[in-house]
């Protein structure tokens, strides 16, 4: 069950972005798991793929094509990740674009091909052949929240989220996303899989920067279990539908449009997280007064992927200690302990280094049992704050992952 999470009713369209999805039998469930995306000619495409070494054959093609030429279509499917595949793998990735681009009447380079689902087994393009004339059929600006539905997985709830912004030259532009993933997610570049669109028009090289900083400040800092993928991909497009002057990087627009775009793919991001496997809490780590952001996430990454922290919070027990534990192994190079405080959710627990003399075990137990804990944590040598989305560790994920492949 997502924690505080609902799946959304209506998801704005994008001019310039058509989607289709259909059942081809990739997935043992009865239920889409074939997505075609198309992306309207002039625009602009940048994406942020998963730094695992043992990165799927689809992420690979992906690359490539992205190198070579302007994407007009992505095609993704749900049950299989085509990871672990060795040749035949790459094979079966590059096939898939040619059948697309066959379909479509466009170059195989401008094809992207995403996967997630079961690592090891070999893609069944011979599906994904038999599904393109319907996928083609059904193209349309308002099937974003249908897309979201065909690439999930372990996923209870689809995920997607839309926002609009007018810019100063008056043209209000539209910014929709979705997401997927619940599992296997601590990203090093972004999530499991992640489109987000624009209508706004964009340069290349300034929608990249919008995409780094939106991705480091959502997907690269959320963790359910602390395994990265080897399918996370996350594709930022902008389409210039919305007819203004294309936004260049140090203009006005390009701050506002990036914070817009900066807060879907945190709402995305975090509905991940409020949808982990069998998670019961939504907690935030918010670490203050540090020396940069690495030193942030060093010490927020060490408390989220800490098994005894993670029980703790699913078993709703105060036990601060386990905190603290994690604070002092997680390396950071002459932390004044002294300097230290803590906090659950507004509650003083730690203080200048040692137990606060105010905190009471009551206060503790009232608020670990609340669905969203906030951990704050000053270190008192910076300025310097970052934020990272984790959850707990139920019986429910051990069950979900020792199932996963039967």
């Amino acid at each position: 069950m997502a924690i505080a999470l609902q799946e959304p009713k209506n998801i704005l369209p994008v001019a310039g972005i058509k989607l289709a999805t259909t059942y081809c039998g990739i997935r043992k469930a009865n239920a889409d798991d074939l997505v075609l995306l198309e992306i309207a000619e002039g625009s602009s495409v940048v994406a942020s793929f998963t730094r695992n070494a043992f990165c799927a054959a689809p992420v690979l093609v992906a690359r490539d094509n992205l190198d070579q030429a302007i994407a007009r279509y992505l095609l993704i499917n749900a049950g299989n990740a085509n990871a672990g595949t060795g040749q035949e793998g790459m094979q079966g990735a590059k096939e898939s674009c040619d059948l697309v681009a066959r379909q479509m009447g466009v170059t195989a380079e401008s094809v992207l091909p995403f996967s997630t689902g079961v690592i090891g087994e070999y893609l069944p393009v011979e599906k994904i052949a038999a599904a393109l004339p319907l996928l083609q059929s059904k193209l349309q600006e308002d099937n974003w929240l249908a897309a979201a539905k065909g690439i999930m997985t372990t996923d209870t709830v689809a995920k997607a989220c839309s926002e609009q912004l007018t810019l100063d030259c008056g043209t209000t532009v539209t910014i929709s996303g979705i997401s997927k993933g619940a599992g296997m997610i601590c990203p090093d570049m972004a999530t499991m899989l992640a489109y987000i669109a624009t209508d706004a028009a964009v340069e290349e090289d300034c929608l990249q920067a919008m995409l780094a900083e939106a991705v480091d400040k959502s997907f690269n800092s959320i963790t359910v279990d602390g395994d990265t993928s080897t399918n996370d991909a996350c594709v930022l497009m902008a389409t210039a539908k919305a007819a203004q002057q294309p936004i260049r990087s140090g203009d006005a627009n390009a701050d506002r449009l990036q914070q817009a775009i900066s807060k879907i793919m945190q709402q995305l991001a975090q509905a991940i997280v409020r949808d982990a496997e069998g998670a019961t809490k939504f907690v935030s780590i918010e670490v203050s007064e540090a020396r940069d952001v690495g030193e942030c996430k060093q010490l927020a990454y060490t408390i989220a992927h800490s098994p005894l922290v993670k029980t703790a919070l699913f078993a709703s027990d105060p036990n601060w200690g386990r905190i603290l534990a994690a604070i002092g192994r997680a390396g950071l190079n002459q932390l004044d302990l002294s300097k230290v405080n803590f906090s659950l959710n507004g509650v003083s627990i730690v203080k200048d280094g040692g137990r606060d003399p105010a905190y009471t075990e009551e206060a503790g137990a009232a608020v670990m049992l609340e669905e969203d804990i906030t951990i704050s944590i000053s270190l008192g040598r910076g300025t310097t704050q970052h934020t990272l989305w984790t959850c707990d560790l139920s019986y429910d994920y051990v069950k979900i992952n020792a199932e996963y492949r039967t």
